[in-house]
């Protein structure tokens, strides 16, 4: 286990970098508690030319600041004012490429996922959207910002290596908004039955 460093993260490729995070485990420490899932889907968000991204057009606001911090920051934004999403910046800083982390299979403290969640028992819903994983691991617009290499969140390499023709790539969810961009192939899965 090693916790992947800025150096996977600085990188210009987002999509690459995107496809790379599917096997990897996403893990938190929230209380002295600490919670973790392998990485199951991802999309990919290409900064100021694409018109999918909360960075598009160069914006920036309070909200997006954390975008354009260096790689290897993490960008959490509460969505319809109820859902908290955990994305992974990458690049360099000021260069507002973002990775949303979609879904994930559960690895470490599921009881308190199922807690966090009003579960009984864990099922394919439990990590099964952006919203659900991050509410499961505990993560909240309160941690953007954040370090994914020494801070609350992070992510490590366990050696989970996933084929490429386990993956599938295709349009992302609900960017139809975006125009041409939201055909672009930057979403990635993998089953979660594939992981062991």
């Amino acid at each position: 286990m090693k916790i992947l460093q800025e150096k996977f993260y600085a990188r210009d490729d987002v999509v690459a970098i995107s496809r790379e995070l599917l096997g990897k485990v996403l893990v938190t420490t929230i209380d002295g508690a600490t919670t973790s899932a392998v990485i199951t889907e991802t999309e990919a968000y290409a900064g100021v030319r694409d018109r999918a991204s909360h960075a598009y057009g160069d914006r920036r606001t309070a909200r997006t600041e954390p975008m354009y911090a260096k790689g290897g920051t993490a960008y959490v934004y509460l969505c319809y004012g109820i859902h908290h999403l955990f994305n992974v910046v990458t690049g360099r800083s000021g260069t507002p490429h973002a990775i949303l982390v979609r879904a994930g299979k559960p690895v470490e403290g599921v009881t308190l996922m199922l807690e966090r969640r009003g579960r009984k028992r864990p099922d394919a819903a439990l990590l099964g959207g952006p919203g659900s994983l991050a509410r499961a691991l505990g993560i909240t617009t309160t941690l953007t910002g954040t370090s994914l290499v020494d801070g609350p969140i992070r992510i490590e390499d366990h050696g989970i290596r996933v084929p490429a023709s386990k993956i599938s790539a295709g349009p992302r969810v609900g960017v139809d908004y975006a125009g041409a961009d939201a055909l672009l192939p930057y979403r990635f899965r993998v089953d979660p039955g594939e992981i062991q």
